[in-house]
């Protein structure tokens, strides 16, 4: 542990030997098309399917009506005041989203499939549709709400030398995983196995069972290789019912694959807020009370995790820094467009970009430099545990140290002269900072442990595997406990045939949460091998040395039995099975609270006066993740969150129109960043181990979705202060700054005149 080990999964992917669900079709199998609803909200008139069953190679048209006694997907009601909204597998009589499936055709082929759910006949009569906005000329029902209040917010406003506001508004967004959503089922011999590209197989098939009325035995899920989740594939779809359910009722594999444009349209979405803060603030530098506003679009149904974004974005308030007097608010509104779910992040890149760009606004109303007005107000290091205003326990941390690092490594003084010196000669350019916290999951995770037959150790984990090396982190946790190399352990996930039940991959939890279990079972099978050791090699189980080779006496190496003769005498007679179990240690591990991460980021940035462009110079991040157990895996994390948060600062955007349709369904239209968009970066950290779990270990997965949006943004911000410019809104596309720039250009001219 430690080590930067190349991960061991990427020989096999990058080969192209890698297994996705659109991998498989098993002999017989049968395809899956969804008649898709053209209305956002809307009556459904008629729906004629005849010409669709007449097509040559169509085998069954399922609708609504077939789905009658279908149960319900489970919705995590974290907090009390929400209104479920449930999800439909088929639109019976309303639609509520374009895109929302209203008829399944399964037919021999994907393309008879598709050319008959183009030959069904839909009428609908539209309704007014609801966008999910808070605001009061707009009817959209609210179906969340939640408070958090401490102390007196109104007397802290009130004695406040400043009062600032700001606010921001996240666009919605595609979590945009490589690999988009698909589905393949199959019913043999009584039992449902269900291939999902998804980041919580157990989930996925607790919600089949129930749904399907079936126990729990007779559902498989199996998540093979998934080509990257973020958090949109944390939830069962309708999809995903649809396939299990023509499977059984054909008896035949059924499989759907969707298209980038089906995930753009009728996957969740992620962000949609609009938050609003009030900062009040000492004439010294001291913030005394903090009040925000916080909606968040809900989509027209709830997913497993719907809450989460509003909750954590409440919760994390008013991030690493003492305010004990709040007042904040959330709530949520149900929108006719897509379901609106977790994407990296969930809540923390709201919050954190609403603190961040309050504290922006301070510091500038103080004349105060934005990183030493943070330092001032910041939680110190000897309070930690740290019990925050809105009710959470932050373990450990030091972000004096992180903003001291990043100080440091930017060169801050240095290049605020190079700014004074830039803009003397013409050029805009600009500096940000932020820092954030940034909760990593809580309760528990399962493991197992098993020294085989052949002496290879499986290490099975109830987390799952999207592209984060999961496979070499665990590996490394289990090589480094038993003493053995990492090439004698086999991790399995992601089949809940074969790894023990688990919540999955999200929330930056898998490490620490997952690891931590990982690190329990590997002590109980230690403990196993001791005993069975010393029985074998006739000595006292203290005595009892692991290594790579087997097992050996303390006092006497030569007296050692290797791994494979050890399991051997466990099991006696071969039986041909070379992974059968000599020992197995299970654990269901739960963490004593939850780890929480921290950062700070300061980012430069560079904008063309011609054209608005924004160019990020560079970006110095320092961040804290606890233990790290592969620097190389934790970088590789870190700089892609940064990618994506990149997009959500200056690209990224999902539209509707008025009346609910989309007008980015394709990446014609929808912007995501490419390589060449990735700027400079130089990653330091600081480790104050968590407390929480065996590993000392957090987060680090979301990390760069939270920080650095924030670090741009004000660097943006920055860079156009001497324009007037204030408040602009994400995406900081070019054309969006350019507009800025000469529209306070012209209202400097009109001054002037």
């Amino acid at each position: 542990m430690g080590e930067a080990l190349r991960r061991r999964e990427d020989r096999r992917l990058v080969t192209g030997q890698g297994r996705y669900v659109d991998d498989l079709t098993p002999e017989g199998c049968l395809h899956l098309e969804f008649v898709r609803s053209q209305f956002a909200h809307g009556e459904i008139v008629e729906l004629d399917l005849e010409e669709a069953r007449a097509l040559d190679g169509v085998v069954a048209v399922f609708t609504a009506a077939d789905l009658a006694g279908l149960g319900a997907a489970a919705i995590n009601l974290l907090i009390p005041d929400v209104r479920p909204q449930p999800m439909h597998v088929l639109a019976a009589e309303r639609v509520e989203a374009v895109g929302q499936p209203v008829a399944a055709i399964v037919a021999t082929s994907r393309a008879i499939a598709r050319d008959a759910a183009q030959l069904a006949g839909l009428d609908i009569e539209p309704l007014s549709v609801a966008s999910g906005e808070d605001r009061p000329e707009v009817l959209t029902p609210e179906v969340l709400s939640h408070d958090w209040r401490s102390g007196d917010a109104d007397a802290a406003f009130a004695a406040a030398d400043h009062v600032v506001g700001v606010t921001v508004e996240h666009s919605l967004l595609a979590p945009m995983a490589l690999e988009p959503r698909a589905a393949l089922a199959d019913w043999r011999e009584g039992r449902l196995t269900a291939w999902l590209s998804t980041q919580t197989p157990h989930r996925a098939r607790d919600d089949l069972a129930r749904m399907l009325a079936l126990p729990l035995a007779q559902v498989r899920v199996i998540a093979p290789d998934v080509g990257g989740a973020f958090g949109g594939k944390a939830s069962i779809y309708p999809e995903d019912v649809m396939v299990a359910f023509a499977a059984r009722r054909l008896g035949a594999p059924v499989k759907w694959c969707a298209t980038r444009s089906d995930d753009l349209l009728a996957a969740t979405h992620g962000r949609g807020a609009t938050t609003s803060g009030e900062l009040a603030v000492a004439a010294d530098g001291t913030v005394l009370g903090l009040r925000a506003k916080l909606a968040f679009q809900l989509g027209s149904w709830m997913p497993f995790s719907a809450v989460i974004p509003a909750r954590n974005a409440g919760r994390i308030l008013p991030g690493p820094y003492r305010v004990e007097d709040i007042d904040i608010g959330a709530k949520g509104y149900f929108a006719n467009r897509a379901a609106v779910g977790i994407y990296r992040g969930a809540g923390r890149p709201e919050a954190t970009m609403l603190m961040e760009r309050l504290m922006d606004e301070a510091a500038r109303v103080l004349s105060l430099d934005p990183l030493e007005f943070r330092r001032r107000n910041l939680i110190a290091a000897d309070a930690f545990p740290y019990a925050t205003p809105t009710g959470e326990t932050l373990d450990s941390g030091n972000y004096q140290a992180l903003v001291d690092m990043a100080r440091h490594h930017a060169g801050y003084d240095a290049l605020r002269a190079r700014q004074a010196e830039l803009r003397r000669d013409g050029k805009i350019f600009g500096i940000g900072v932020s820092l954030y916290i940034e909760p990593c999951g809580q309760g528990w995770e399962s493991a197992t442990a098993s020294l085989c037959r052949d002496g290879t150790i499986i290490a099975a984990t109830g987390s799952s595997a999207q592209g984060q090396g999961r496979e070499t982190a665990f590996s490394q946790i289990v090589a480094d406990l038993m003493r053995v190399s990492p090439e004698r352990v086999t991790v399995r996930h992601g089949d809940t045939g074969e790894s023990p039940t688990g919540i999955g991959a999200l929330a930056s939890r898998s490490t620490a949460i997952g690891g931590g279990a990982m690190v329990r079972a590997c002590e109980g099978l230690l403990e196993q091998i001791r005993r069975a050791g010393a029985e074998l090699l006739q000595c006292g189980e203290d005595e009892i040395v692991p290594g790579d080779a087997g097992v050996s006496v303390a006092s006497d190496q030569g007296r050692m039995a290797t791994w494979e003769a050890l399991a051997g005498h466990l099991l006696g007679p071969e039986t041909g099975d070379p992974k059968e179990a000599a020992l197995c240690s299970s654990v269901v591990f739960h963490a004593d609270g939850e780890a929480w991460a921290s950062g700070c980021c300061i980012a430069s940035v560079i904008i063309d006066e011609d054209t608005g462009t924004p160019t990020i110079d560079e970006v110095v991040w320092v961040d804290d993740a606890g233990v790290v157990l592969n620097p190389m895996l934790v970088r590789g994390q870190l700089v892609g969150g940064m990618a994506q948060g990149l997009g959500e600062a200056l690209m990224e955007r999902i539209v509707y129109d008025e009346d609910g349709q989309m007008l980015t369904g394709s990446l014609m239209d929808y912007a995501v960043p490419r390589a060449a968009d990735i700027p400079p970066v130089r990653i330091e950290k600081i480790e104050t181990p968590s407390p929480t779990n065996p590993l000392g270990a957090k987060g680090v997965g979301e990390a760069g979705c939270i920080g650095i949006p924030a670090a741009i943004v004000n660097a943006v911000g920055d860079a156009l202060s001497p324009f007037g410019v204030r408040g602009l809104q994400m995406p900081l596309t070019s054309e969006r700054i350019w507009r800025a720039m000469h529209d306070a250009a012209g209202r400097r001219s009109n001054v002037d005149q």
